[in-house]
């Protein structure tokens, strides 16, 4: 029931304002999966929500079809090596570094808009347009996608952000829709992987993962009646208690 209670919760927030991670990854731990295994099942029971999201925003992603061959490869390259530097680190070193992880989460989660704000009134067309600018780009994006096969809180907030330095403008539609689609990338191919090493807590999983759809599916629905700035501000301040109580754990 805590299981599919975190999921459920967590799909509303991802479709809502994002940050589902902060309720799912804590879950798993509390329900006895070692930290590793927690962090690889939660990117699995993302994946749905990653899925139907693409799909409604499918028509904006066909718009930038060009871009979608080279940023699909950064994604998996970058997503596959993340993944598989997080099944390299035990449970006592990963214990260590997700107080920090999560605090990053929850920064970029609350300062999203104005880094991404940040970033497009920095970014040029002779920067989107040189080769050695798309290369660098492409670069950045296999790193982000490295993070985000490591560590899957928070990869949304900072693609929105490489997109506005890529130069999509005000583009939010087609913004989301390829933040989704690169997701759905980066969490296939970390969950081929932690699969294959048999990190996912199956069982455990499977109950988030239905959590997570079901959620998904009602907050689609019921979006318009759900405040989703009130909403924010509950997730910033439940992610920073929790940031704050992995650190004493952590460290005390």
């Amino acid at each position: 029931m805590l299981l599919f209670a975190a999921g459920f919760i967590g799909g509303i927030l991802n479709s809502l304002a994002g940050g589902g991670s902060f309720i799912v990854f804590p879950a798993l731990l509390l329900a006895g999966v070692p930290p590793v295994i927690a962090n690889a099942t939660n990117t699995f029971a993302a994946l749905p929500g990653y899925i139907s999201g693409a799909f409604g925003y499918r028509r904006d992603i066909l718009r930038y079809r060009t871009k979608l061959i080279p940023y699909a490869l950064a994604a998996l390259i970058g997503g596959f090596f993340g993944a598989d530097l997080l099944l390299r680190v035990d449970d006592a070193q990963f214990s260590l570094v997700v107080p920090w992880l999560m605090g990053l989460a929850v920064l970029l989660f609350a300062f999203g808009g104005q880094i991404s704000r940040w970033f497009a009134a920095r970014s040029s067309g002779t920067v989107r347009n040189a080769r050695i600018g798309a290369v660098l780009l492409l670069g950045l994006l296999a790193l982000i996608c490295f993070y985000g096969g490591f560590f899957n809180a928070g990869l949304g907030i900072i693609l929105l952000a490489f997109f506005a330095l890529a130069g999509f403008g005000d583009d939010i539609h087609a913004m989301n829709g390829i933040k989704l689609l690169i997701s759905v990338i980066v969490a296939a191919i970390a969950v081929s992987r932690f699969a294959i090493s048999g990190s996912i807590a199956w069982f455990e999983g499977t109950i988030a993962f239905i959590g997570t759809l079901t959620g998904g599916y009602l907050a689609a629905r019921l979006a318009h009646f759900i405040p989703t700035a009130m909403l924010r501000i509950s997730i910033i301040i439940y992610g920073s208690v929790l940031t704050a109580v992995f650190f004493w754990q952590a460290y005390a």
